[in-house]
């Protein structure tokens, strides 16, 4: 089942982030089939207030203008020249709060996965951003996607637990000046296909259970 669209226009981008984990992201392959992973590591932007937001400050240009739409929109972008990075809107119309999906335990099409990635072993296929989205297919043509539709879709998946999750600051944003050290990276804890586990980590404190 899709989660509905109440699910991403949620106000907290931090408990999104966290909510997601154990989601499946699921986006159609050839022949009536689909390659999906369960989601296992993200990362909430909380623009426009954050430094380590494309949206920072109000930023509006034709690359972060996504982040700008209702929440359940795919935001997709082209980065160092070489990848592709799959983050997901959320919150309501004009206000530019987005998650990065930063890595997948592969579930479904893992065959495919592994000719995307050139025999890669099944550990490295979708351990990082950018190594998903060549896994999974996704590229710019998805941005702005409805994550409501049939072009990528994030279905429930499996419970996790508080105790099962870990947190950190994010990565790759030491230009971000107070907002490096915000512990806003969620990952499933012991979990092999996460991208990178940071020394300094903190627990998830919880005041309510997804149901």
């Amino acid at each position: 089942m899709k989660l509905p669209r109440e699910f991403y226009t949620r106000t907290d981008v931090l408990e999104v982030a966290r909510d997601l984990l154990g989601t499946k992201l699921v986006v159609p392959a050839r022949n009536g089939a689909c390659v999906a992973g369960l989601i296992v590591e993200t990362e909430a932007y909380r623009g426009p207030e954050d430094r380590a937001s494309h949206a920072y400050g109000g930023r509006r240009t034709n690359r972060t203008e996504t982040m700008y739409g209702v929440g359940g929109t795919a935001y997709v972008y082209f980065v160092y020249g070489m990848y592709n990075q799959f983050n997901v809107v959320t919150n309501v119309e004009n206000v530019p709060h987005a998650v990065l999906v930063r890595a997948l335990e592969p579930v479904e099409g893992i065959d495919v996965m592994r000719r995307r990635r050139q025999g890669r072993s099944e550990y490295e296929l979708t351990s990082g951003p950018g190594r998903l989205c060549l896994a999974m297919g996704i590229d710019r043509g998805l941005d702005k996607a409805d994550l409501l539709g049939d072009r990528v879709w994030i279905e429930k998946g499996v419970p996790i637990s508080p105790r099962e999750i870990a947190r950190g600051p994010r990565v790759g944003i030491d230009y971000a000046e107070k907002w490096v050290t915000k512990p806003w990276r969620f990952w499933i804890k012991d979990n092999p296909f996460v991208s990178r586990v940071p020394k300094r980590t903190y627990p998830w404190k919880m005041t309510k259970r997804r149901s």
